[in-house]
């Protein structure tokens, strides 16, 4: 019997350490993607030819998909000659590893960045995706002082409204790190994406749920305009 009860706690021991194991792997997984991933968009990006306006201040967006899909952005902001390299996908930490290629190298005047919400909906926690936004904010001011960041906050949309919660977290977050950085500002885009019944607004979305329309933009536009 002794032998029996021994033998049955190896075993239930043996299978704990194998759940461990895997939970753990699953978890690297989760939280540590190639950002290699990406090399056909930042290859392509890393390659912009740029030919300023004299006179116009160059103001860089960049981010993920909702950033990629603003093609005419320049169209919002004619006082700027706009930059955009956003990359579809992306969360802060791939921003982080291609920051000089994608950023620092156009030594913009004024830096936008849009990332969060692909680190939400990867179940990202909210202290692991503020980690990497201060160490992309850290990198900015050390390369380029000075220069102002604006902080998007990742929006609310129909598809991931269930995590509704999360995203605010992350985003009182966001709101906490800029107000101890004068160099770094809160741009809260959910109160204007959000109609009467305090849902994201349907006719702002394209058909996935997730990325903005025309619409969406405009109300974007509206917002950054005000920091302009």
């Amino acid at each position: 019997m002794i032998f029996q009860r021994h033998y049955f706690l190896a075993r239930r021991a043996a299978a704990c350490l194998a759940i461990l194991i895997i939970t753990l792997v699953s978890s690297f997984q989760l939280f540590s993607q190639d950002p290699h991933r990406f090399k056909e968009q930042t290859d392509s990006l890393c390659k912009l030819v740029i030919d300023p306006e004299p006179g116009k201040p160059i103001t860089l967006f960049t981010g993920s998909s909702s950033i990629r899909m603003w093609e005419d952005v320049q169209d919002y902001f004619p006082d700027y000659y706009t930059i955009n390299t956003g990359f579809g996908g992306s969360h802060m930490s791939d921003l982080l590893f291609f920051l000089d290629e994608l950023v620092l190298q156009y030594r913009p005047d004024k830096i936008f960045i849009y990332e969060g919400d692909n680190d939400v909906a990867h179940g990202k926690r909210p202290g692991v995706i503020l980690k990497d936004y201060k160490q992309v904010t850290d990198k900015i001011h050390s390369e380029l002082p000075g220069v102002p960041i604006y902080l998007i906050t990742p929006k609310p949309s129909l598809a991931r409204w269930h995590l509704a919660d999360q995203y605010q977290k992350v985003n009182k977050r966001i709101s906490k790190l800029a107000s101890r950085d004068d160099e770094l500002f809160f741009i809260d885009v959910w109160p204007v994406m959000l109609g009467p019944d305090a849902k994201p607004i349907e006719e702002l979305f394209i058909e996935d749920g997730i990325h903005m329309n025309a619409k969406g933009y405009i109300l974007w536009a509206e917002e950054i305009n005000k920091f302009l």
